[in-house]
């Protein structure tokens, strides 16, 4: 028996050394990063250098190497540009392991060969693809078919959906760290403005009156004043932007937990931390499940001609990089560069949090939600146009009801992947480019005839009872 018997493995070899902790910080000696990490991580930094070679002459401020640009979801206005208004087809069909499918299709010339631009959307992801003859659309969508839309005011529908993950308005947490304040409650315990934050603020936007307010309120009360008197605001490029100021939240006597600030700011996913002095903040200092990004500010030279401001960002490590790149070391001087760059970050901080896992899950299940609506309005408005209805004629897993267009002999030929030779469209459309892109693409096929049976071309026209309109 003692032969058989295997030693234990050794004991797991734990190699983490915890951060130190802000008041092991503190008790060193100064200067102290802008940001310190958790002593369990869970965040990453940027912007750690803040010394100037020869000291703090505005000249040597570095310009940021990174190109200042806003990162916005390129893909979810691809419809809008490449097919809205453009002649194109619209489709929809349900995959059993995808779900929901709502398909566009485009044909375009590019130098001198023929293509399709593709869309197809479905609940993980939508995928764009310029697709020549020698590429296959997409290996995940397994159907049999898709159905035309029929429906005039489809585009519209299409469009609402692909842009929902689009916004124009934007709300930003301010918090104000004065030095030595280290938790929560110190920070939202703060109701006193220093000039050097009033300056900021200045910097940041407008300080508009809450009551009647007409642009964005990012969720203040411009009605009742139940949230302050007065706010910042600023447009930047046609983007409002609401910022939720500690300071200038109601501060309520008595609550060591200033619950109604922590309400709007606990609710932000990005916030900027303004530091009049030299305190680290640590990104766990206060408990929310929103906030996933913070941009840390820390004057220098405050209220003179040669304002200057240190910054580094952090966010949850889950949360991707997002640009623009700070310069090395991270100082800027105040002016209309930096002011480009705070508020290009900042948006593209939150456009990088939606990536994060929680609001990757969140929208997620919005937009399934969504696609499911695009496809039943979709489905329900083109059996109207044919005069069908009813639950009888809904498509499930590729099947549906008989009758009217779908019926139509030479209309198109419904393809599948184990079965495209059979479907080979009749002789005037037997070119080679026909047959090997037949037995390529995986789409519901709209032949109209080609005069010439041997030219290497095909048509994709609109097609109602086998002729052209």
């Amino acid at each position: 028996m003692d032969e058989q018997r295997c030693p234990l493995p050794p004991p797991l070899k734990v190699n983490y050394i915890p951060y130190p902790s802000v008041h092991e910080v503190l008790g060193r000696k100064s200067p102290f990063p802008l940001i310190l990490l958790p002593q369990f991580g869970g965040y990453w930094i940027e912007g750690t250098n803040h010394e100037l070679a020869g000291g703090s002459e505005s000249d040597q401020m570095p310009y940021p190497k990174s190109e200042i640009k806003l990162e916005t979801n390129n893909i979810a206005k691809i419809y809008r540009k490449q097919f809205l208004g453009k002649e194109h087809f619209n489709y929809y069909s349900m995959d059993s392991a995808l779900g929901h499918l709502v398909f566009s299709v485009k044909y375009e010339v590019i130098g001198d060969q023929e293509h399709l631009r593709l869309l197809i959307r479905y609940v993980s992801i939508v995928f764009l693809i310029i697709l020549s003859i020698f590429q296959l659309v997409c290996e995940e969508v397994n159907v049999d078919r898709f159905y035309p839309v029929l429906y005039p005011k489809a585009s519209r529908l299409i469009v609402t959906f692909d842009e929902h993950v689009i916004s124009n308005n934007f709300k930003f947490g301010v918090i104000y760290q004065k030095f030595g304040q280290t938790s929560e409650e110190e920070l939202f315990g703060n109701s006193e403005e220093s000039p050097a934050f009033v300056e900021f603020l200045e910097f940041l936007g407008e300080k508009i009156d809450l009551r009647d307010f007409k642009g964005f309120r990012g969720g203040l009360d411009v009605t009742h004043g139940q949230t302050g008197t007065e706010s910042v605001y600023h447009n930047f490029h046609n983007k409002e932007i609401m910022f939720h100021v500690s300071t200038k939240l109601p501060y309520t006597e008595g609550d060591s937990q200033q619950l109604q600030r922590k309400r709007h700011i606990g609710n932000d996913i990005v916030a900027i931390v303004f530091q009049e002095e030299n305190t680290p903040f640590v990104p766990d200092m206060i408990a929310s499940n929103f906030l996933h990004a913070y941009v840390v500010v820390q004057v220098e030279n405050a209220c003179t001609d040669n304002v200057l401001y240190k910054v580094s960002v952090t966010a949850r490590d889950d949360v991707p990089f997002f640009g623009p790149t700070l310069p090395d070391p991270a100082i800027f001087k105040k002016g209309q560069e930096f002011h480009e760059f705070l508020f290009t970050k900042l948006i593209n901080a939150e456009y990088a949090c939606y990536k994060a896992e929680k609001f990757a899950k969140l929208e997620e299940r919005t937009r399934t939600a969504l696609l499911e609506t695009l496809y039943e309005e979709l489905h329900i408005n083109s059996q109207s146009m044919m005069g069908l209805g009813g639950d009888e004629d809904k498509l499930e897993n590729g099947g549906g009801g008989g009758g009217g267009f779908f019926d139509l002999p030479a209309a198109f030929f419904l393809l599948s992947k184990s079965s495209s030779s059979q479907f080979l469209p009749s002789s005037n459309c037997q070119s080679a480019f026909c047959n090997r892109f037949l037995h390529l693409v995986h789409i519901t096929y709209i032949c109209s005839s080609v005069a010439d049976a041997n030219t290497p071309s095909i048509s994709i026209k609109s097609v109602w009872m086998g002729s052209e309109p």
